[in-house]
């Protein structure tokens, strides 16, 4: 849609209005004393904090890297990236905050950061000047120290000082209050990441309309119409979001070293898993005791779980994203566990092992497991610098079709079915073979085709590799005993300058070594 002018100023800081909303939320119950003497007695008998400036984290080098890049392709112009304010899970009770993963690969800050920061480059001279905005702490002499839940230190803990996070991150702090100037100079030309923060976003859009209307009139040109094109999709603010989405596309020596820690934590939390094996089978619900086993290794090693993990018991494993994991976990069946520790820099492993509850895999299971083991190979023997991503997932498909159509699944050859126009093989396999990784599980996904898809792979890059074979239980097109068999593979694959290296191959993955594993318990 197009926006007519409208000059109305409704902005109000960020963190005034977090606070307030916090506020009414708690108002019909509150029973925070108020009196003077009160104020006066909490906000005296303190210790001395402790203020000395933390050296710069490993991290903040790797960051101001990034910020230069996004730098020189925008030169001239404001640039707004929000880290995201705290989302409302019922009430007065908050999702764990988690920042923007852009916010968070151009600062360095993950699960330490602060809601509702914004990182600005304002341009200045041939590059830009970079700041984080954010709420500051306030005194233990205020109110808000101990009467506002959201951000008062008396209920949430200690918060970091403007000098604190200066020196942790390396970059320039101001308090979020000041952010009110930046919006105030808010040209049509300044861009936003959009979707980290709707409240601001909106914002930055009055701001771009209202200097639209101020610069029409400026030229005496208040009788011609006027109008800018701001909504949901407003392209040049889609532009910066690209960018810095594909400036994720190949991972730096910090980024690969901590997809390497993810990867070793994730596998922690596997082995905890079959550890347990004989407490989940004895649960009605034993798919929630495996997310639960999980969960626990994903907070002690990390910030928590990168995704929803999936614990897929029996028939279970043949829906793509069950995650509902309200199953028993039977003896004989098949576990397809997909899962993915998050570190507190945001960076995730994303990992599928499927295994037999008992140890030991039937005939059939092992056909499919086989099969699909097949393809993931094939798929990992084709990765080096120079391929185009998409062959990765045509060469484990030429293995899908290959087996199927051997196993009568389909209605014509091999090589028919993998004709653009046929695909039959695909019902039992419908979802991609690889995916970018990084601070996202789907990383990156807001990069063009002709990078993502379309993209020659670089050494750096981090993705997926994850063929599968989904046999629903009622799906007359395949024999009976593969009925109800669901089956997936996922590794997570470096490129190396001549070749890949398979960062999560030590996590037990052919069929025998994963009966070992099983059995391996007792």
């Amino acid at each position: 849609m197009v926006v007519m002018a409208n000059t109305s100023d409704t902005s109000t800081t960020t963190a005034a209005t977090a606070s307030s909303d916090e506020a009414g939320r708690n108002a019909n119950r509150s029973t925070t004393p108020g009196s003077e003497g009160f104020k006066e007695y909490i906000g005296s008998g303190w210790a001395e904090r402790d203020e000395s400036l933390p050296p710069a984290r490993a991290q903040a080098a790797f960051a101001a890297a990034r910020r230069e890049r996004v730098s020189a392709a925008f030169r001239g112009v404001r640039l707004i990236v929000p880290a995201g304010d705290m989302k409302q899970r019922a009430n007065d009770t908050d999702y764990p905050f988690r920042a923007h993963s852009a916010f968070a690969h151009l600062t360095g800050w993950g699960s330490d950061s602060e809601p509702g920061a914004v990182l600005v480059f304002e341009p200045n001279g041939d590059g830009h000047a970079a700041t984080v905005y954010f709420r500051e702490r306030a005194g233990r002499d205020s109110e808000e120290f101990y009467a506002n839940p959201a951000i008062g230190e008396f209920w949430i803990g200690p918060r970091p000082s403007l000098a604190h996070v200066a020196a942790d991150l390396a970059v320039e702090t101001r308090a979020l209050e000041a952010l009110d100037d930046v919006l105030a100079a808010v040209d049509t030309a300044t861009l936003v990441i959009r979707e980290a923060d709707p409240a601001l976003t909106e914002r930055v859009d009055h701001a771009r309309i209202r200097y639209a209307a101020e610069a029409a009139l400026s030229t005496n040109a208040s009788d011609a119409p006027f109008s800018i094109e701001v909504n949901a999709e407003h392209e040049p603010d889609a532009e910066f979001a690209r960018f810095v989405s594909e400036l994720r596309l190949v991972k730096d020596e910090f980024e690969v070293a901590e997809m390497r820690a993810a990867i070793a934590a994730t596998a922690r939390g596997f082995s905890e898993v079959i550890e347990e094996l004989p407490r989940i089978t004895a649960e009605v619900r034993g798919e929630r005791v495996i997310e639960g086993v999980f969960a626990t290794r994903a907070r002690l090693d990390g910030n928590d779980v990168g995704y929803g993990s999936i614990a897929a018991a029996g028939p279970h494993a043949t829906i793509l994203h069950w995650t509902r994991n309200d199953g028993p976990v039977v003896p004989g069946d098949l576990v397809l566990l997909d899962a993915g520790v998050e570190l507190d820099s945001y960076y995730t492993a994303d990992i599928t092992r499927t295994f037999p509850v008992s140890g030991t895999f039937s005939e059939v299971q092992r056909l499919v497991y086989e099969a699909v083991l097949e393809a993931a190979d094939a798929a990992f023997a084709v990765v080096r610098p120079g391929i185009v991503f998409r062959d990765v997932h045509a060469a484990a498909m030429e293995v899908i079709a290959r087996r199927t159509a051997e196993w009568g699944f389909l209605p014509v050859s091999a090589e028919e079915s993998l004709r653009p126009e046929n695909q039959f093989h695909r019902r039992y396999m419908v979802h991609g073979t690889s995916h970018h990784l990084g601070l996202d599980v789907h990383d990156c996904a807001q990069a063009r085709r002709s990078m993502y898809m379309d993209g020659v792979l670089e050494p750096g890059m981090v993705f997926t590799i994850e063929p599968g074979l989904y046999f629903q239980s009622d799906d007359l097109t395949v024999p009976a005993e593969f009925r109800g068999i669901g089956v997936r593979i996922e590794d997570d694959i470096l490129v190396t300058a001549d070749g890949a290296e398979n960062l999560s191959a030590a996590i037990p993955r052919t069929a025998d070594e994963v009966e070992a594993w099983v059995r391996g318990r007792d």
